[in-house]
């Protein structure tokens, strides 16, 4: 089991109030899957104070849905878990095509917290731009 206060807790995502009217916060793995989403859901250069945080996956959205767009996505999201959440290690990262709806890509992330033996996962849709025929 892994330690509380390494896991910690953080703002809720959104941001939203809890039942006392302050602000909501979340704990244990729900803290780490947010910050997971919160990651992969921000662009580089989307904040002005700090310009590197995020993924470069939204540089794929018109890319093909194809192995190698696949394949940089990925890479983009080991990189950037590696360097933005350091609780976590990144054990693997698949990319799939919906088969019903080649806009949407499923990005499933198996990972462990910390050095506990409890392997988890966490998919997040990413929705392309598919090209016009």
């Amino acid at each position: 089991m892994v330690n509380d206060e390494f896991i910690g807790a953080g703002w809720a995502f959104p941001l939203r109030t809890d039942s006392a009217g302050g602000i909501a916060l979340v704990t244990h793995e729900r803290e780490i899957e947010e910050s997971i989403r919160l990651i992969l859901g921000t662009a580089h250069g989307e904040r002005p104070m700090r310009p590197e945080f995020g993924c470069g996956i939204h540089d794929e959205i018109f890319a093909l849905a194809d192995a190698t767009t696949f394949a940089r996505i990925a890479a983009d999201v080991r990189r950037s878990l590696r360097r933005w959440e350091p609780r976590i290690d990144v054990r693997d990262v698949e990319v799939t095509a919906d088969p019903d709806d080649q806009s949407t890509l499923y990005i499933d992330i198996r990972y462990t917290i910390g050095s506990a033996n409890d392997p988890r996962n966490l998919v997040f849709p990413f929705y392309v731009i598919p090209a016009e025929e």
